[in-house]
């Protein structure tokens, strides 16, 4: 279980590169780079450790003064995909591109290979669009985190066909995505049946069962076995 910072399937951006100024210049211009890893901080959204390549001089032949530059916690909503488009996307608000914020320090990051590499559907502001799907971070050791009635993951996903917003970079919980697959699978249309299940399931929650200790103990050793020798084998 990683804290704060975890590498990822490592993949290439643009930043809007406004938020290396501070959101005070640059409005509109970006800056190629390689994301590396994840940061996760409660009541904020995922930011990332960036390396800066300065491809983006090969475009006007500047002078290359970015490449190998480090940036950490850049925010998700700096990020646009490395896939040719014809105009650079909508940034969306973080409460579009990361509906919930991250909800612990405590974190996995980790790719569901199953639900790879057919497109997902994302629910962006009451539209959906498919989108290509990257890694998946989840949360625990937090009140929140812990909390089935509340715990969310964050899946990251690139935006693809999605008018102005293609291109971006978003992570969404399982209620804001579906996952596609012809192969092994009917895509479902409509709302899931579901509701949130708020209870939490542990082998000593049933009284009778704890206290009755030869079915406690009802395992492979010899049913003549005594207390001492339970205490040993535990």
């Amino acid at each position: 279980m990683a804290y704060l910072q975890s590498n990822i399937p490592y993949f290439k951006a643009w930043v809007r590169r406004e938020y290396t100024k501070n959101m005070q210049e640059y409005h509109g211009d970006f800056l190629h780079c390689m994301v590396v890893a994840v940061t996760t901080m409660p009541n904020r959204t995922l930011s990332f450790q960036v390396i800066f390549t300065g491809f983006e001089s090969d475009e006007d032949d500047s002078p290359n003064i970015h490449g190998g530059a480090m940036w950490a916690r850049m925010p998700l909503t700096a990020l646009v995909a490395d896939t040719p488009l014809e105009e650079w996307p909508t940034e969306l608000p973080p409460y579009l591109a990361q509906p919930w914020d991250c909800m612990s320090h405590d974190h996995s990051v980790y790719v569901i290979n199953r639900a790879t590499p057919a497109p997902w559907i994302a629910k962006i502001d009451d539209e959906f669009y498919p989108a290509k799907y990257y890694f998946t971070v989840d949360y625990t050791n937090n009140e929140v985190a812990d909390d089935p009635a509340q715990h969310k993951q964050s899946h990251v996903l690139e935006l693809l066909d999605a008018g102005e917003y293609t291109g971006n970079i978003v992570a969404l919980p399982n209620n804001r995505v579906r996952v596609t697959h012809p192969a092994w699978f009917e895509t479902g249309q409509g709302a899931p049946d579901f509701r949130p299940n708020q209870h939490i399931y542990n082998s000593k929650e049933n009284v009778d069962y704890v206290w009755d200790t030869q079915r406690v103990f009802n395992n492979l050793y010899s049913e003549d076995i005594t207390d001492d020798e339970k205490e040993g084998i535990r």
